[in-house]
């Protein structure tokens, strides 16, 4: 992110910024409620259009213009927020790949979608049935799944913005477990925390 600004009325919420994020990388993003937070994440995960805001993105090296969140996902960023975006109602392999179905002969390929949630749930070390509800899920299964989620749409950039924050010590210690490992994979993160011991151990 280069030279990135964004005013609201009355509020000047990001003043020139410049943010650097490597590959297989783990940065953290501190500061105090009010400090822009929340709003670089809306203009790294394209919740912020290109039109609202100063300043430029570049991936790889290319400048980039997110028009979307989906633009954000197709280059490779996923956002994970506090308020988890998932349907309590639907599946675990549904959550995973609402939005992004695999498909048959234009129909929704049910077997595929189960087979790849399992490969995914793997790779976050959730030992979970991708035929379950999510409802029935505890907090910390909650937000690995997010995670799967993200995996499915090829993130390479995952932005956790203060994930432990309703999780107990154990979940904390699985998640923290599995960002090191996608960091050992090459997914680079960005870590929005207030609890300075879970960013100084990444």
């Amino acid at each position: 992110a280069r030279s990135v600004s964004k005013r609201y009325p009355g509020v000047l919420a990001l003043s020139d910024v410049n943010f650097s994020l490597f590959e297989a990388e783990v940065h953290a993003l501190c500061g105090e409620n009010g400090a822009g937070k929340s709003t670089l994440i809306k203009v790294l995960g394209g919740v912020l259009p290109r039109s609202s805001y100063e300043g430029e993105l570049l991936v790889r090296g290319a400048s980039t213009q997110f028009g979307s969140i989906r633009d954000a996902e197709a280059a490779g960023i996923a956002v994970i927020h506090q308020e988890l975006a998932l349907v309590d109602e639907m599946t675990v392999a549904e959550n995973v790949f609402l939005g992004n179905e695999p498909r048959r002969f234009g129909f929704v390929n049910h077997g595929r979608m189960f087979d790849d949630t399992l490969g995914l749930l793997r790779r976050v070390s959730l030992d979970i049935d991708p035929a379950a509800k999510v409802r029935d899920l505890g907090m910390g299964q909650k937000q690995l799944v997010e995670i799967a989620r993200a995996l499915a749409k090829n993130a390479r950039i995952l932005i956790l913005d203060e994930p432990t924050s309703a999780l107990t010590d154990r979940e904390i210690a699985t998640l923290l477990g599995i960002i090191e490992e996608l960091r050992a994979g090459g997914v680079s993160s960005i870590y929005i925390s207030h609890k300075l011991d879970e960013v100084f151990r990444l």
